[in-house]
């Protein structure tokens, strides 16, 4: 299903009736929109997983439809607090994903939604933002005063929001876009974009609430939903330090330490991403990747160690428990630094 998780289907879903599948989390890792990459980061997966169940869990405590079943334990499915060990694999509802045709860079939504009838996984991100750092895209694409914001320009520094700002982009397109709120309401389909933006700020606000209490910043992220008989429900995965920036006094605690140690240790690299991005949009090609020149290298193996202790600390800090055999999160965040 994606780059670093796997997909397993137990029953398909139909016009009328959700199915039954599970995630299996891999110890693999994506930046940049690449892909598998050419390391494995050790109890990643398992970190990710427990993150997600245990935010799922949180969600549902608190009212907001999931498509969540449980974590899978030697062939059951069991609830977080009963699994013996960290889970890798995450039981799950399954709902349709049409497919969604298209023309060099020109999607037709239409026919998805034909095919999807009531029942299916609508083709938006909708990403939330508390705060906007420096390098964020939200700078170049938009003023401060669209939010509202006192500046004439954006400033130099990681500017905070006193309300999260919510936005909408592709899911499916070979290259992801931000949406004005009109396309974004057509691609969404039968679902409300209202009340997908209601979701999403709830989202935000129930998994900032248990950071705070962790001790820990909660950027920005995302959630991904289905839409079933008239119901908006939360799917894929939630609140974890890949789909979500997280910050830990100043230092990313998120999937953002391996973007930004590439931008420093392979600059080439980089380069020709974004490169190829751009030139496939001028040529309205769709497989950007196919015109990259340059592969990215493997990371040294302390490197590698230093995200697994990321993963797994940050994991026990955020849930309150002690998941992981790893070191406190703060002589996890120093080795960050070190990098």
């Amino acid at each position: 299903m994606t780059s670093v998780k796997e997909f397993r289907i137990e029953e398909d879903a139909t016009d009328d009736d959700l199915g039954r599948g599970s995630f299996v989390f891999t110890d693999d890792y994506s930046v940049f929109d690449w892909g598998k990459m050419p390391d494995q980061i050790p109890q990643k997966g398992a970190s990710l997983c427990t993150m997600g169940a245990f935010n799922f869990e949180l969600l549902e405590s608190e009212g907001v439809p999931t498509h969540y079943r449980g974590v899978v334990e030697n062939g059951d499915v069991v609830a977080l607090a009963d699994a013996s060990h960290p889970p890798w694999e995450m039981a799950i509802d399954l709902t349709q994903v049409p497919d969604l045709p298209h023309e060099g860079r020109a999607y037709d939504y239409d026919s998805y939604h034909e095919a999807a009838g009531e029942n299916y996984l609508i083709p938006l991100e909708i990403v939330f933002r508390n705060r906007v750092p420096v390098g964020s895209s939200l700078r170049s694409r938009t003023d401060p005063a669209d939010h509202g914001l006192a500046f004439d320009e954006w400033p130099d520094e990681a500017v905070d929001l006193a309300e999260p700002i919510v936005e909408f982009s592709t899911k499916y397109e070979e290259g992801d876009r931000y949406l004005e709120r009109a396309e974004a309401d057509a691609i969404a389909g039968k679902a409300s974009i209202d009340d997908l933006e209601s979701l999403a700020r709830e989202v935000n606000r129930i998994v900032t609430e248990q950071a705070d209490a962790a001790g820990l910043t909660h950027e920005d992220g995302k959630i991904e939903c289905l839409y079933y008989q008239g119901e908006i429900r939360v799917g894929d995965v939630v609140g974890t330090f890949d789909e979500n920036r997280f910050s830990y006094e100043g230092t990313q605690l998120s999937k953002e330490v391996l973007r930004q140690y590439h931008k420093r240790t392979q600059p080439d690299w980089v380069r020709a991403v974004d490169d190829a991005k751009a030139e496939a949009k001028a040529e309205d090609v769709a497989d950007w990747k196919s015109l990259c020149e340059e592969a990215p290298e493997p990371l040294e193996e302390s490197v590698l160690e230093t995200a697994s202790e990321l993963y797994r600390s940050g994991a026990n800090a955020y849930t309150d428990r002690e998941f992981f055999d790893a070191p406190p999160l703060s002589s996890a965040i120093g080795a960050v630094r070190r990098l």
